[in-house]
């Protein structure tokens, strides 16, 4: 991960739409509220935070590319807590594909958002390309549109979050996403506590959408991306026109992994869509909100 100081760049956004802050791979927008008031000044230096942040992870990440329960040590020792957040909630999946850099925006989109409800902020939402971490507080909420076709702009469904839970994750991952995918799901809307570990359920989820089929095209990872964690790893390079069927398949494979991330409690739900199919988890509405379709 290449980082240049001087191409930092912050930006008040028009509209009361928050604070940019963008550097190398990471452009996040930072959103603040005390009892209804906007407080751009406080975004503002949540934005130089996050570049800390993104420090943490492009000094650590030749580490961060593998997946190994002894880094841990490692970084407790270094005091790196973005890049141990990583390693930790990559670790919670039984997923040898991941490494701790699935988690990586939504470990840093918590970073920033649990920084920024510690100086007192009540309602907080920091979207880092599209991983979302939320900190609520009292009547607060926080309204959140999910996407079914990660590569389209449209919003297919909405949902109200609110403070019956103080920490929100909502992270997607897909084919035609920023991050490479061994599967076809059009997109996987996971959420769960903390952005980092619905980021790791994401990347994990989309996946396990795939069984071999000669219309789906596979190749290994650095062919797409020569600067992947995975280099050897087959990913989705092309999907053909599959039958219906078949895709229903391939729902049912990546929906019953998830059930079972809920039962284990690493995430709250998830939405999972593909060839025009969508499913999602079981008491969805009782165990995140109501899903509207709109």
């Amino acid at each position: 991960m290449k980082i240049n100081v001087m191409d930092r760049r912050t930006e008040l956004l028009p509209g009361d739409k928050g604070v940019l802050a963008e550097n190398g791979p990471m452009r996040m927008i930072i959103q603040a509220w005390s009892n209804g008031r906007a407080c751009h000044d406080l975004a503002m230096e949540a934005a130089q935070f996050a570049f800390t942040c993104l420090e943490q992870v492009a000094r650590y990440r030749s580490l961060l590319i593998h997946r190994d329960s002894q880094l841990l040590c490692r970084l407790e020792e270094k005091k790196a807590s973005v890049p141990l957040t990583m390693v930790k909630s990559v670790l919670a999946f039984d997923e040898p594909d991941l490494t701790p850099m699935a988690a990586v925006a939504g470990t840093m989109a918590d970073a920033v958002a649990d920084w920024l409800f510690q100086q007192g902020m009540t309602r907080v939402i920091v979207d880092n390309g599209g991983d979302i971490s939320i900190r609520l507080s009292g009547n607060e909420t926080a309204r959140v549109g999910i996407r079914t076709d990660i590569k389209s702009p449209r919003i297919t469904h909405v949902m109200t979050l609110d403070a019956q839970s103080q920490s929100w994750g909502v992270n997607t991952s897909g084919l035609g996403g920023r991050s490479l995918t061994r599967g076809i799901a059009s997109a996987v809307t996971a959420l769960s506590n903390s952005s980092s570990l619905a980021d790791a359920a994401a990347t994990a989820l989309a996946n396990a959408c795939f069984s071999k089929d000669e219309l789906i095209l596979q190749v290994p990872a650095r062919q797409l991306d020569p600067w992947t964690d995975i280099p050897d790893i087959p990913v989705t390079a092309r999907v053909g026109q599959l039958k219906p069927e078949t895709y229903f398949h391939y729902l049912s494979k990546a929906l019953n992994r998830a059930e079972h991330y809920v039962d284990q409690g690493l995430i709250k739900g998830a939405l999972i869509a593909t060839g025009g199919k969508e499913v999602w988890t079981r008491n969805f509405s009782e165990h995140v909100a109501a899903l509207t379709h709109v």
